[in-house]
């Protein structure tokens, strides 16, 4: 197994880091003996709201994030990002969880790669 942790550090819009990584996440999920964990630190955090809404054609980060924990991927929010941002747990989208540096550092230790965004 395949072991890859990605650390995510920008919004969900106005760069395309965290679109390509989600990109690239998602799409190793749907390989035969990957794990992937994502971890959403700083203004990643905010990739993780519930219910976002883009324009026609535009892509969404949420939806993209959901996919990859279909394919088994873990998501991770900085618990003190949430909080710097003003998100709760009830705001997160399905299948991201509160997390804690805690939490990153284990997983750092889990992975075989870790790629930072």
């Amino acid at each position: 197994m395949a072991r890859t942790l990605f650390i995510l550090n920008d919004p969900p819009y106005g760069t395309e880091r965290s679109y390509n990584a989600l990109r690239l996440a998602g799409a190793l999920t749907k390989r035969d003996g990957e794990e992937v964990k994502i971890f959403l630190v700083g203004d990643a955090a905010s990739c993780a709201k519930a219910h976002q809404k883009v324009p026609p054609g535009y892509y969404n980060v949420e939806v993209m994030l959901h996919g990859a924990t279909k394919h088994g991927a873990e998501i991770g929010v900085c618990g003190t990002c949430m909080d710097a941002r003003g998100i709760t747990e009830a705001e997160l989208a399905e299948g991201a969880r509160r997390g804690t540096l805690e939490q990153l550092t284990d997983w750092t230790r889990w992975a075989e790669k870790t790629l930072v965004f």
